[in-house]
């Protein structure tokens, strides 16, 4: 069967990312299988080469639907008259999105399957959430929030700031979710304090 009926092509789509994802991020590559998938999902392996074409294209659509979960935060993250709350908005989306989503973290921003490396066209399409980021920090130097610096590198250090805090929490290393959290604000506010003074 191609997929059940009682099921949408978004919906199947996402059940099966996910179940990619969980299978990648608990049991390692190895485990990552087309047949393994469509059992978590309670499909046909057929319904997963029609999908995605093979697990390559799983891999990719796993990849990609990390960074469509971050677009659509960042999309709901609230705008305001500050761009720094604005900003710093971005970064709590950001966090969000990680630990609404560790299962494909690790493959968003890290190589945890070798083989799979985004072509062009799939940078091209993860592209703006990067975008978004330094369009942000631009509106910081363009309205004075910030001294006067490259958007696009400080966008950089500020999503260097962002991974590094939300790669440690997902694997335990900042305590629990309090404090991990007061990491995350202090972090911030350091960074922010010094953006402001530069």
């Amino acid at each position: 069967m191609a997929r059940p009926r009682n099921r949408d092509y978004e919906e199947l789509r996402h059940e099966l990312v996910d179940a990619g994802g969980r299978l990648l991020a608990t049991e390692g590559p190895a485990a990552l299988t087309t047949r393994r998938v469509a059992q978590e999902t309670g499909v046909s392996t057929t319904a997963v080469y029609n999908l995605f074409g093979d697990k390559a294209g799983l891999v990719r659509e796993m990849f990609l639907a990390g960074f469509e979960r971050l677009a659509a935060a960042f999309t709901a993250a609230p705008r305001t008259g500050d761009p720094v709350a604005d900003l710093l908005a971005l970064g709590h989306a950001y966090r969000a999105s990680a630990l609404a989503n560790p299962h494909l973290y690790e493959l968003m921003f890290g190589r945890p399957i070798p083989a799979f490396q985004p072509d062009a066209a799939t940078a091209a399409l993860i592209q703006p959430t990067f975008d978004t980021l330094v369009a942000a920090v631009a509106r910081c130097v363009r309205e004075g929030a910030f001294a006067p610096a490259d958007p696009h590198d400080l966008a950089v250090r500020l999503n260097a700031l962002a991974h590094g805090l939300c790669s440690l929490h997902l694997r335990g290393a900042l305590g629990d979710a309090d404090e991990a959290r007061r990491h995350w604000d202090d972090a911030f506010d350091t960074m922010i304090r010094g953006l402001r003074g530069r």
